[in-house]
């Protein structure tokens, strides 16, 4: 593994925190590499749980009205949060940000904001939406049909403000759709590990946030989409209309493609490859 010159900043997807990239993080320490992961805002040390899932005794109805304490998160705020991080991993000089999932469209609003402190954007398997498009819209698109994700939700997201999972459900069926949605091809005890890390309210407001791209701003960001062929929560073929949208909007900076034979999660079952990938970029 060759390395880089910019320091490295990784931005987990919904639900997960920047605890997912450790596997990763460990790999890029061994070529020195600097780099760091940093939660989302709404996740991770940010994040709130409704009491509806911690209360007893456990009301199950309450599951699908209460408001999320995460409710008020939006793209705004989560965009800025990201250029704030940006800033001072970087010390005002170029970073390479490397986000999976919805972490993607909270990359593509930091860049273009600061097109000045990105050196190169990659995107893992993660959305990356087009100018005034939000994310929401992507996940009713025919590319991604069957996606498991979506089917797990416990609440209606339009009256609680989140994307709801129940995980402190006790339904085995029901743990193993989110286990075959994000973690396919992760070790079991990995991926169980990985669900009890989860948080369940990812707040509606960032997906539902646009941004309007510049050929001056995201536009002239270098970037590298990397495909995962097993995603079922992110389908491949939406993965491909990403890259083929983004490249029409803007075709003298094309993406560039890395494929992974992978489920949506490869910072835990190929962490070694994931940080080969990036740590080669900017």
């Amino acid at each position: 593994m060759s390395a880089g010159s910019t320091p490295l900043l990784f931005l987990h997807g919904y639900w997960h925190g920047s605890w997912c990239w450790s596997e990763v993080l460990t790999h890029v320490a061994s070529v020195g590499r600097p780099a760091v992961a940093v939660d989302m805002a709404g996740h991770g040390l940010r994040a709130r749980w409704p009491t509806c899932l911690t209360g007893r005794p456990f009301a199950l109805e309450e599951v699908a009205t209460e408001v999320s304490p995460a409710a008020d998160v939006d793209l705004d705020q989560a965009g800025e949060l990201l250029v704030s991080q940006i800033e001072k991993v970087g010390r005002g000089g170029l970073v390479t940000v490397v986000a999976h999932s919805m972490g993607g469209t909270v990359l593509t609003r930091a860049a273009q904001l600061a097109p000045e402190l990105v050196a190169h954007a990659v995107y893992l398997t993660a959305f990356m939406p087009g100018s005034g498009t939000p994310a929401a819209t992507y996940l009713h698109l025919p590319e991604n049909a069957g996606s498991l994700v979506g089917p797990a939700f416990r609440a209606d997201p339009a009256v609680v403000g989140a994307l709801r999972f129940d995980l402190v459900s006790d339904d085995g069926a029901y743990r193993q759709q989110l286990r075959d949605a994000f973690y396919g091809d992760v070790a079991p005890a990995v991926a169980d590990a990985a669900l009890g890390l989860l948080t369940p309210d990812a707040p509606v407001g960032i997906a539902l946030g646009v941004t309007t791209l510049t050929r001056d701003g995201w536009g002239s960001v270098p970037r590298t989409y990397v495909t995962c062929a097993q995603d079922r929560a992110i389908l491949p073929p939406l993965q491909r209309k990403f890259i083929a949208d983004a490249d029409a909007a803007f075709p003298d900076n094309p993406t560039s493609v890395v494929a992974l034979d992978a489920s949506h999660s490869p910072f835990l079952s190929m962490p070694r490859e994931v940080a080969d990938i990036v740590a080669k970029l900017g």
